[in-house]
């Protein structure tokens, strides 16, 4: 005999930084596993340290952090988190990433800009993460940033079945709030028999977050109309589109998105908003004065969705297979 030969059978363990430590622990929960003990702490001058509690050495290891404020700290975490996997003999390192920090930044616009999206693809990758597991990118350009498997998940089907149980179908609108987001409009269009709506605008190129609606493109006069983004960050965009539709005669007005940033103004534009409901998932912490005082925000659990893809990606199964419907 020229050789060693083992019976071990593969092992998972699921790690989280301290961004959004609530998401973790739903997601571990729908797993049947427990969340790696991990000592995790600040220096004085702001480095952050962090230190496994338990052995990683041949594991199949799922570290999820999503990127919400401070976003440069938490992403940095996560960083060293992937090089202590590294360092500690892991066997595969998957990095979930429920929200996906400076995805907007995914092309040049104008000269002297950087690609910060492929940056952090970069950076994860030089860390050591062997995959990336992320929902609802801002663009899906993004899947080609990193240099090995990119399994994208998708709320669509989380958000879109909540708007269908509260809605009259026959009465609903799906309204896309610019040419970015059609396509995605067009796959809820499919799935609640609907039809389509746009709202065209035009954005300042030299002001951050200033919008100006120009149109609205289709039938809305009368109708429920769900507006669908991916994200909501200080709110400007939607609640422009919204005022947009109310104008041309909509009845009502859903706003769906994925991620909730929800930073700087957000909360008083949402506050002040004819909208009757904001329904976004828990890829990041809804800010504490949104959830405490606006009882129109409603945050559906996406947990479920990334613990079936962590299943299968660990148990080599298709994570595509779990979106086939759509």
């Amino acid at each position: 005999m020229t050789g060693i030969k083992t019976t071990g059978e593969k092992k998972m363990m699921f790690f989280s930084g301290r961004a959004h430590p609530e998401l973790a622990e739903e997601v571990a929960q729908q797993l049947g596993v427990g969340v790696v003990p991990t000592k995790a702490f600040d220096f004085a001058n702001g480095e952050i340290y962090v230190r496994y509690q338990e052995s990683a050495r041949g594991a199949d290891c799922f570290l999820i952090q999503s990127h919400t404020a401070p976003i440069n700290k938490w992403i940095m975490e996560q960083l060293i988190m992937i090089d202590a996997l590294k360092r500690a003999s892991a066997r595969s390192i998957t990095v979930i990433v429920p929200f996906y920090g400076y995805a907007r930044q995914d092309k040049k616009h104008r000269g002297r800009e950087p690609i910060s999206a492929r940056l952090i693809a970069d950076l994860m990758k030089t860390a050591g993460a062997d995959r990336i597991l992320t929902v609802d990118l801002h663009t899906d350009q993004i899947q080609g940033f990193f240099d090995g498997p990119v399994d994208h998940l998708f709320a669509l089907p989380l958000l879109a079945d909540y708007v269908g149980e509260q809605v009259d179908r026959n009465k609903l609108t799906v309204v896309s709030p610019d040419a970015g987001r059609v396509r995605v409009a067009d796959r809820w269009c499919d799935r609640l028999g609907a039809p389509l709506a746009i709202v065209h605008k035009r954005r300042d190129k030299d002001v951050a977050n200033q919008v100006t609606v120009h149109e609205v493109v289709g039938e809305v006069e009368g109708r429920v109309c769900v507006l669908v983004d991916d994200m909501i960050d200080t709110g400007g965009t939607i609640c422009a589109a919204a005022d947009a539709l109310f104008a041309h005669g909509a009845e009502d007005v859903i706003v769906t998105a994925t991620h909730g940033v929800l930073s700087g103004p957000a909360a008083d534009r949402l506050k002040n908003s004819r909208v009757s409901e904001f329904v976004f998932t828990n890829t990041l912490p809804t800010p504490a004065e949104l959830g405490r005082d606006l009882d129109k925000i409603t945050v559906l659990s996406i947990a479920p969705t990334i613990a079936s893809a962590v299943r299968e990606v660990f148990e080599d199964g298709s994570v595509t297979s779990l979106f086939d419907e759509q």
